[in-house]
């Protein structure tokens, strides 16, 4: 468990984070992906109210010191819940609550949040009041510009006006409508058509609130371009399949003076991790590929890249349960 008491001093902006990305951004990926960049911040997997407040919570939300800056992601509907759940967040030490008003799935609907939450601010803005009542760390917001077919700005720009109402300062707008019936989660993801300018128009609207840009970005010249607007950016897809793309980050967002680690160094730099997680859980069934299959996009453009990616989705491959398999695969890559 790590304690608020180890917390980072002095956070870094919001200028770069990584989405909630549910099965991805579990406590493996979010260890791979600090090795490559320090300062950007990384955010859970959504974790529901119900699974915190009647399951194990040690198994979703103990992280590792190096994981900091990191955000919670919660989702529920209930502020009583949420209350309790946000104040766990905070005695386990995370440095951000994230209320989830963006996921369109289903079964997030069946349990009446995520999306659907766009279509009652008021309960969403009570539901911040409780976390911000029961926390001292900051409550965000992530959500859509629209749910269905109603897609104005002007239902976006009231959505986030009485939420700040209530005390929530940050938004991070994916600029896409959420589609509640008849798409997955993935066509969510793809078919609603991206409008930047909702979070454009949203930041000159309230210049006092943070407002941070997610969905479809891809290169450092795509946020640098946000970066004129808004006050952050969030990658989803991107920073997962291509992971090297945030390399530069800490240099080029955040000032960093430290060297950038090559992919090389980065994979050399998981090996005691995952040989750590390998002894350490080996009685609970604990698979190579719960590890390894967040780094297969870490070779992505260098030849060789393919057979890395082979090595490490190979099942009889990790079967055999050894780390030592990552310098087996990098050096595909080298030759």
């Amino acid at each position: 468990m790590t304690s608020p008491l180890g917390k980072t001093p002095v956070l870094p902006s919001r200028r770069l984070s990584v989405a909630p990305m549910m099965d991805w951004t579990d406590r493996h990926c979010r260890q791979f992906h600090r090795h490559i960049t320090r300062h950007t911040w990384l955010y859970t997997e959504m974790v529901t109210t119900g699974a915190l407040l009647h399951g194990d919570v040690a198994r979703h939300l103990d992280f590792a010191e190096i994981e900091h800056p990191i955000a919670l992601q919660l989702g529920g509907s209930e502020p009583a819940d949420l209350s309790k759940s946000a104040k766990l967040g905070e005695q386990w030490g995370y440095d951000e609550i994230n209320l989830n008003c963006g996921c369109p799935s289903e079964r997030v609907q069946r349990g009446a949040f995520g999306a659907c939450l766009m279509a009652e601010p008021t309960l969403v803005a009570d539901c911040v009041k409780a976390m911000r009542d029961a926390v001292s760390i900051d409550v965000t917001v992530k959500h859509r510009i629209g749910i269905n077919d109603t897609n104005s700005y002007a239902f976006m720009r009231d959505f986030v006006g009485e939420i700040a109402d209530a005390g929530c300062s940050t938004f991070i707008v994916h600029a896409r409508n959420a589609i509640l019936k008849g798409l997955s989660p993935k066509e969510n993801r793809e078919i609603p058509p991206l409008n930047y300018e909702y979070a454009y128009q949203l930041k000159r609207d309230f210049p006092a609130l943070e407002i941070i840009v997610n969905g479809g970005i891809k290169t450092c010249a795509e946020i640098d371009l946000h970066l004129q607007h808004l006050d952050g950016v969030m990658l989803g897809r991107e920073a997962y399949h291509n992971p090297y793309v945030m390399a530069e980050f800490d240099a080029r967002y955040y000032q960093d003076a430290m060297p950038i680690k090559s992919r090389f160094e980065v994979l050399q730099a998981m090996l005691p991790y995952v040989q750590d997680q390998l002894d350490l859980y080996a009685q609970r069934g604990l698979k190579l590929n719960s590890i390894t299959r967040h780094m297969l996009g870490l070779m992505t453009g260098l030849a060789g890249a393919r057979s890395f990616r082979q090595m490490l989705s190979d099942s009889k491959q990790l079967a055999s349960g050894r780390a030592e398999l990552l310098l087996e695969a990098m050096a595909k890559v080298r030759e």
